[in-house]
């Protein structure tokens, strides 16, 4: 065959090459979006599967966790990307593609994989997974995308801020604006604070531990893996990157526990208010999946109080009795509707209720709920909310303390709920929880509590104390 004939053959097929780390972040990425599963649930057990299968070392496990995370994180400064590079509406776009498309604008705009490497390993993952008609389609995207850094991007697709500041914010941070927006005025100030918050919302978070008092110690804790203290809690640690918790025999045992510094202290808040009267009966009104519940048993076992943990959800109750297994203490889980409680009123001293809500508190920890909640969600949380917090002031006895968490910091479920339900039922007046977070700095004008990412290292939690004054 001539020289000029053989140019003009066509190449030999080549079959595509299925990469074990871009294939998994892609599986996990699917099942975020078709089954509206969470990461933190769906990566652990796909890691684990390819561990055993011998695809996987801790090196690849890294990369896999970095692209699924990474990606979900920075979804909405990604697809404002992606639109700016399609001649189509993003929602014209099947959601398979996004996902392929997002994966490689993260490796090439949020980590150190060289372009020529970002670029090629997407353009097989989509031969694998879309054909080799779309991955054309891919690698024309990609390569538009490979053309800036992210700054030069957001730079192009952000409004200026002078012009509107949450849609600025919005994309630069890859918030919905709507959760912008809320965030800021419950945070109050100006942008220096929301950025802050917003950035610490897209940092990975440290991994904490709590030793569950009287069944281990933080120094028993330190001993078994590299750690850091903990800011504010005292039975809390930090583990380094990379840690691996249920490696340590304490917590396997159920002695200690994974547990966000947060929420220690808003259980050490509930149980060291000052009370009037007995103290001896304690109940856990919200108590799935189990960590305050574990806490607040092993304090209540040191005081010999009894602690009663209700979770109306049966399976989040067999999670509560798991985490609770083993406490020395007196206690009892039930599976019961705190909006209907079994128990008679004024039958308790200290009553925590973390109710249910809509997580913007956690979103370093669930990227993907920020793309989830609508603001018509919190009307839905919000009777629950009220149902369960005036029920709780009614199972406390007349000087008892009844405390109020969420792990959201909008107003709407947090401040407006204590307000309305304290206008409601009367008979019941505010705490200042301030001085029961002993050291936490930057804890506003009280008597209530919430805390930041930014500023405290935690999930956004927030906390009211009320007292039972009739």
């Amino acid at each position: 065959m001539s020289e000029q004939a053989r140019r003009r053959s066509p190449k030999p097929y080549r079959k595509p090459k299925k990469d074990p780390v871009r294939m998994l972040a892609f599986e996990a990425l699917r099942a975020v979006d078709e089954r509206d599963a969470y990461a933190n649930l769906v990566l652990p057990p796909l890691l684990r599967k390819a561990r055993e299968a011998g695809d996987f070392d801790g090196r690849d496990a890294a990369l896999a966790t970095e692209l699924v995370y990474g990606t979900l994180r920075r979804q909405g400064t990604y697809d404002a990307i992606i639109a700016a590079c399609v001649d189509r509406p993003l929602r014209e776009v099947d959601p398979p593609v996004l996902d392929v498309l997002a994966l490689g604008a993260h490796q090439l705009l949020g980590t150190r994989i060289p372009t020529h490497a970002a670029v090629s390993a997407s353009v097989e993952l989509a031969r694998v997974v879309l054909g080799d008609g779309r991955a054309k389609f891919v690698n024309a995207v990609l390569r538009k995308i490979s053309q800036h850094d992210l700054d030069a991007w957001v730079e192009r697709v952000a409004p200026p801020y002078d012009k509107d500041p949450e849609d600025h914010l919005a994309v630069v941070h890859s918030h919905p604006r709507w959760v912008v927006s809320a965030l800021w005025d419950s945070l109050g100030g100006g942008r220096a604070g929301i950025e802050d918050l917003l950035e610490a919302d897209n940092e990975r978070p440290e991994v904490t531990l709590v030793a569950r008092p009287g069944r281990s110690t933080t120094e028993e804790l330190a001993a078994a893996t590299e750690t850091l203290p903990g800011r504010w809690s005292p039975y809390a640690l930090r583990m380094a990157e990379g840690g691996e918790p249920g490696a340590i025999e304490a917590v396997r045992e159920g002695r200690a526990g994974v547990q966000d510094e947060g929420s220690q202290l808003v259980a050490l808040a509930l149980a060291n208010a000052p009370l009037e009267g007995p103290d001896a009966r304690w109940l856990d009104g919200c108590a799935g999946p189990g960590g305050k519940a574990a806490l607040l048993a092993a304090l209540a076992s040191e005081r010999g109080a009894a602690l009663l943990a209700s979770e109306k959800q049966p399976h989040r109750a067999r999670l509560v009795e798991r985490a609770l297994a083993g406490n020395p203490g007196p206690y009892q889980v039930i599976a019961a509707d705190g909006t209907r409680p079994p128990w008679r009123p004024g039958s308790f001293d200290r009553v925590l209720v973390d109710v249910p809500c809509s997580g913007l508190g956690a979103l370093r920890r669930r990227p993907e709920a920020r793309w989830r909640r609508r603001p018509e969600d919190l009307d839905g949380f919000a009777p629950l909310q009220r149902g369960l917090l005036t029920e709780a002031l009614r199972a406390v006895r007349v000087g008892g303390v009844v405390g109020y968490a969420t792990c959201s910091p909008h107003l709407a479920e947090t401040r407006v709920v204590v307000d309305d339900v304290l206008k409601r039922t009367g008979g019941a007046e505010l705490i200042d929880a301030r001085p029961l977070l002993p050291g936490v700095p930057a804890l506003g004008e009280g008597p209530d509590v919430q805390l930041w990412p930014h500023l405290h290292g935690t999930d956004a939690m927030y906390l009211a104390l009320l007292r039972r004054t009739a």
